[in-house]
């Protein structure tokens, strides 16, 4: 198996590198997540401190979501805030998500990578200098080239939260 970087054959050069990235770390995470169960989706890590491998797939799929929206110019709108959200809770962390099967978390979560494949479509390589704001209360400012790229990159860093667990459940 080759691995490159490449986008799909209707995206410009550096838009398709960059989505290459999403769409490598995505397979990633459907590999590193498969075949567990209910119990470990659910798991929470010793004394239950940690957030759930359910837990933090909603938030990258919600993460996601609200970026696609923030690339194409326009707010998410309430029906997904209302089905994938919030992004947090009162207490500052992420909600809780259980019960939900894997099969469940990743349809909605290819559904999200879908709308970006076409997103990026739609995207040249020009645009990925225009500047949008993103955080808690729209505070901070990126270029698209980088909201692409960190779509990869969180993707990437809650994956060695997901191993963790899967380390702590097969030990427990």
């Amino acid at each position: 198996m080759l691995h490159d970087l490449q986008g799909e054959e209707n995206m410009s050069t550096i838009v398709g590198m960059l989505y290459g990235a999403v769409k490598e770390n995505s397979q990633r995470l459907k590999s590193i997540s498969e075949g567990m169960s209910q119990e470990e989706v659910d798991y929470k890590g010793p004394s239950s401190h940690y957030n759930s491998t359910a837990q933090l797939i909603q938030h990258i799929l919600y993460v996601d979501l609200n970026w696609i929206y923030r690339l194409e110019g326009q707010p998410l709108p309430q029906s997904l805030k209302d089905k994938y959200g919030p992004m947090i809770d009162d207490n500052n962390r992420l909600p809780m998500v259980k019960g939900i099967p894997l099969e469940t978390l990743m349809s909605n979560y290819e559904d999200v990578l879908n709308r970006l494949k076409e997103t990026c479509t739609q995207l040249t390589d020009a645009d990925l200098d225009n500047i949008v704001t993103f955080g808690h209360e729209n505070e901070k400012q990126a270029t698209i080239r980088w909201g692409l790229w960190h779509i990869a990159d969180h993707n990437r860093y809650h994956q060695a939260h997901i191993n963790q667990l899967r380390k702590w459940y097969s030990e427990k």
